[in-house]
């Protein structure tokens, strides 16, 4: 069976939304959106605007472009023609689920379906630094489609409702990420399962976490040389491949810890370690706790 990186990922970060809003804008404003760090997504269903971002050149976003950024760094919408710096506005709720920003006075220029959602996974930080900082997709209308169903379902109190956004952000997220034009220039996953040489090695790690792996064996997995592959897995996921490989067995592990339902010697032997010593090490240098501690720290936070 052919294991999808991604979507184990997106599965492991435990998705939920917060609010769906439409919001109209008019005149020349700027918003600063800093949400606690949570994931935001928009659709821009008519008009332009301007994200600005740190880190990364200015973006205009058009009718027809949906933004997702997975992990909100501070970053700022505003108009084309933008008021002076240190200006900002706040939406004025106008009606349920509708909001306003900008001069009452002035014709409405952009309209966008705005969400925030949240990830409950305790790994979120881990794995969210695995996918692209912000991805912006352009004439995908499967990511409006979607994006209308999760506003559809923030609205309602129908049963399973918690379930259902569950899964419709599973698929805007994996949706978003498979086709947004920005995957292709930042370092990520997503990236990285883009690549025809490094797909494979990827893949090997999700389908097979327990077998110890070294940079030579996941090289002839790329059909490529040891150093080389090293480089271009760097460089273009952004993690080397060692680091990236640890990374995947914690969240595992820590997923395995949670679910209480394995022997921390079993757990070590499904995420790549030879005893529950060495795991124990390698898990408390990365996580900060014992494989113990933290089974007890996840039992009081319940």
């Amino acid at each position: 069976m052919t294991v999808d990186p991604l979507a184990e990922i997106v599965t492991l970060l435990q998705p939920s939304a917060s609010y769906s809003k439409l919001v109209e804008y008019a005149g020349r404003w700027r918003l600063h959106r800093n949400v606690e760090g949570k994931p935001i997504f928009f659709a821009v269903l008519e008009g332009e605007c301007r994200v600005v971002s740190s880190g990364r050149p200015p973006v205009i976003v058009r009718s027809g472009d949906f933004v997702l950024s997975p992990s909100t760094n501070d970053h700022v919408v505003e108009s084309i023609d933008a008021p002076p710096r240190g200006i900002t506005m706040v939406p004025m709720e106008m009606g349920e689920g509708r909001f306003r920003v900008g001069p009452p006075d002035e014709p409405v220029t952009l309209r966008m379906q705005v969400g925030i959602c949240s990830f409950a996974s305790p790994d979120a930080a881990l794995l969210v630094s695995l996918l692209p900082t912000m991805i912006v997709a352009s004439g995908e209308p499967r990511l409006a489609l979607l994006l209308q169903l999760v506003a559809d379902e923030t609205r309602q109190s129908r049963p399973g409702r918690e379930i259902v956004l569950e899964r419709l952000l599973e698929v805007l997220l994996i949706e978003a990420l498979r086709c947004g034009a920005d995957v292709m220039s930042i370092p990520s996953l997503s990236r990285g399962l883009a690549d025809d040489r490094l797909v494979s090695a990827l893949r090997s790690m999700h389908a097979r976490p327990a077998h110890g792996w070294t940079v030579v064996e996941l090289a002839a997995a790329a059909g490529m040389s040891r150093s080389a592959f090293f480089a271009r897995f760097t460089r273009v996921v952004g993690h080397p491949p060692m680091e990236y490989l640890l990374s995947w067995r914690m969240a595992l592990a820590k997923r395995l810890l949670r679910t209480r339902e394995s022997a921390i010697e079993h757990i070590a032997a499904q995420v790549g370690y030879g005893s529950a010593s060495t795991f124990s090490t390698a898990f408390a240098r990365h996580v900060g706790m014992s494989p113990t501690r933290y089974i007890q720290a996840v039992g009081d936070a319940e």
